[in-house]
């Protein structure tokens, strides 16, 4: 994207969506990211035994008994519920109502592995003699199932894109909304991502050695890995001009976005954070801003030895002395990774910060990494009374970066 950003049509953020292992809804999220602890422990989402670590960040049963289930419900998958659950929640807060169809929306959706969860339990029963299972655990299976479904739901009848690039896929679904509103495709943008746990991601994540047998702790010195987490995120994105027409409130304003690849390695980060810093200086050009103008960070921050100090690394090389001074937290601390809609859920937990002017802290305890020279936010909120830009960041496998720059004016 150009840095004639400022220029075209900007796009607003009106609604906010969540479904996280803090609970149903955004005050659960709100809440879960103000205490200071961590949402990652045991889960029964499915049988981890045979497994080499049993934690994950599981989203509690639901959802809550206000919210009405439509007639296809049961047919979703998880995280296909998920998603509805989110952009309805989202929608609602906008003041906008479905049907969508008479407006020029467009809904832009990231996931990881769909209804992945469904088919494994599909095929676990064909195994066994017995009965046939029902094919409506199938119905879903594909990645683009959580999208559909919020189309669906919503009655979009405007482009609907669903974007899987592993751990990076939430931010490029809104890097992809923002585009879309920018060049007038839309006025309206349903945008996020949802994905749900499922045995094949926790298995590949564990063979790899990559996940913690205790809750992840970003950027400290004894962290030993990730957690593996599920839900969705979901952000109402209109342009400018779309908002004020019906008096809308504006949360915030996706001002930038950029994008990179290390073009290095397929599952470590680059040493130096090359890619990253690409991504960041690409999206503060986007926005029209400087490092100056960032006042904290939400960070991919996972909690793998590697992946943190390549992050920071990337982060001081993009803002040069400013990331040692700015803020930093990684909501992943709190509700753990949740692959293809992490990008989302962190863009809602980036807005919350901004309204409430405070930075969420990252549980885990301990010291932080030495080598990692942040102003990591610990035990309690920070306030940050002035704070008017953020800069949220998604680093994938493959080598794949997006980030985001989120502003929010008086």
């Amino acid at each position: 994207m150009a840095s004639e950003a400022r220029d075209r049509r900007r796009a607003v953020v009106t609604g906010l969506g969540a479904v996280s292992a803090c609970g149903w809804g955004v005050a659960a999220l709100r809440a879960g990211l103000r205490s200071g602890r961590t949402a990652i422990g045991p889960f029964q989402r499915f049988d981890h035994r045979r497994h080499r670590t049993h934690v994950a960040a599981e989203a509690p049963p639901g959802p809550p008994p206000w919210f009405v289930r439509g007639p296809r419900w049961e047919r979703l998958s998880l995280a296909d519920r998920f998603a509805v659950f989110a952009a309805r929640e989202a929608l609602g807060q906008s003041g906008l109502a479905a049907p969508l169809g008479e407006r020029a929306a467009g809904v832009f959706f990231a996931s990881s592995t769909g209804g992945l969860l469904e088919s494994e339990r599909y095929f676990a029963r064909l195994l066994p003699p017995g009965p046939r299972p029902p094919l409506r655990w199938m119905a879903s299976q594909e990645i683009n199932g959580p999208g559909d479904a919020v189309a669906r739901d919503l009655a979009v009848t405007g482009p609907v894109q669903t974007l899987s690039s592993a751990c990076a896929s939430g931010a490029l679904a809104l890097e992809a909304a923002l585009a879309a509103i920018r060049s007038g495709e839309v006025d309206l943008a349903v945008a996020g991502g949802s994905d749900s746990l499922c045995e094949i991601t926790y298995a590949g994540f564990n063979s790899l050695r990559a996940v913690d047998e205790a809750p992840c702790r970003p950027f400290r010195e004894d962290r030993a890995g990730l957690s593996i987490g599920e839900g969705a995120g979901v952000l109402v994105l209109e342009s400018l001009d779309h908002a004020r027409a019906r008096g809308a409130v504006s949360l915030a304003e996706l001002a930038g976005a950029g994008g990179s690849c290390d073009a290095s390695h397929m599952t470590a980060p680059h040493p130096q954070g090359a890619g990253a810093a690409l991504a960041v200086t690409r999206a503060l050009a986007d926005a029209g801003k400087g490092p100056g103008a960032i006042d904290f960070v939400n960070a991919h921050g996972t909690g793998t030895p590697l992946n943190d100090v390549a992050e920071f690394a990337g982060l001081e090389s993009a803002l040069g002395p400013r990331a040692r001074e700015v803020p930093l937290t990684s909501t992943k601390g709190v509700v753990g990774h949740l692959l293809g809609s992490s990008g989302a859920l962190e863009a809602v937990a980036t807005v919350l910060g901004l309204c409430d002017r405070e930075v969420h802290p990252t549980p885990g305890g301990g010291r932080v990494d030495p080598e990692i020279h942040a102003r990591l936010v610990l035990e309690t909120p920070l306030a940050v009374p002035q704070a008017r830009a953020a800069l949220s960041t998604s680093l994938a496998f493959g080598g794949c970066n997006v980030a985001l720059v989120l502003t929010r004016e008086e």
